[in-house]
């Protein structure tokens, strides 16, 4: 026979309300909105392999794209934006705005681009792989340059096309010829090594570009730049670099490639 034994209740002390203070968050220095493409599986993980530095954080939304990357699924992205943008950090606000995909902004034009930004998020500074290349062959002082892509050859003419019209020759191009966007991001960074370094043995290639946010080039870069003998960014890398200058932040990152010691 046991003995059952009453057990006082248990007591919780309440200490009260606790005095608390806030700070600037994660992104005090900046805070810079991505928005992502729904298949792409490369642009956020090179973002943070470029950057690692206190007070600047990223914060991305999803927009719905079709896999296989044609001028008509490219247009279809525009009106998709603006909501996309509305879901990044509601109320709070962001320092800049980046749009990531390359081809879709070449299709759409970039002040298409930012007016749909603007939609959700009036006057807040924005780019786009395109802006941020452009911005980014000014920085390295280059009129001419190789470009890599995984794109269908009519897209890639576009982009010649669109990059002539500002001013910037395409001395040598070549496509990985992968339409569907899930391919692109596991094309290796062996292959694109060697595309780079055949690209950089063209006359006239001053720097590299390598189109789409796919295309993984972060990890690699200082070693590309050796190979090539020439400056080398590509869509996410110059976006990364751009989105901090439009940020204010101006640290220099050397081991992130050339491009990341220069001002915008």
């Amino acid at each position: 026979m046991s003995l059952d034994l009453a057990r006082p209740a248990p007591t919780t002390i309440d200490l009260g309300v606790l005095p608390s203070e806030l700070d600037g968050g994660l992104g005090w220095r900046a805070a810079i909105g991505l928005v992502v493409l729904a298949t792409d599986q490369t642009m956020e993980h090179e973002f943070r392999a470029l950057i690692n530095l206190p007070g600047v954080a990223f914060y991305e939304s999803r927009v719905f794209n079709d896999a296989e990357i044609r001028p008509d699924t490219l247009r279809a992205i525009g009106p998709r934006i603006a909501p996309s943008v509305a879901l990044i950090l509601p109320g709070l606000k962001l320092d800049v705005v980046a749009f990531g995909c390359t081809s879709a902004t070449m299709t759409l034009g970039e002040a298409a681009v930012f007016d749909e930004i603007h939609k959700s998020r009036p006057g807040v500074a924005c780019t786009t792989p395109v802006t941020a290349a452009l911005a980014a062959f000014r920085a390295f002082g280059a009129k001419s340059i190789g470009l890599l892509t995984p794109y269908a050859p009519e897209i890639n003419a576009s982009l010649i096309a669109n990059f002539r019209a500002r001013g910037i020759d395409v001395a040598a191009a070549a496509t990985f010829d992968r339409r569907d966007d899930r391919d692109a991001a596991r094309i290796s960074v062996a292959s694109i090594e060697a595309g780079i370094v055949r690209l950089a043995k063209a006359p006239g290639v001053e720097t590299i570009f390598v189109s789409c946010t796919s295309l993984r080039v972060a990890e690699a870069t200082a070693k590309l730049e050796r190979l090539a003998g020439v400056p080398v960014t590509s869509s996410n890398h110059a976006m990364a670099w751009h989105c901090l200058r439009l940020g204010g932040v101006a640290d220099p990152l050397p081991a992130s490639g050339r491009l990341f010691e220069l001002p915008a």
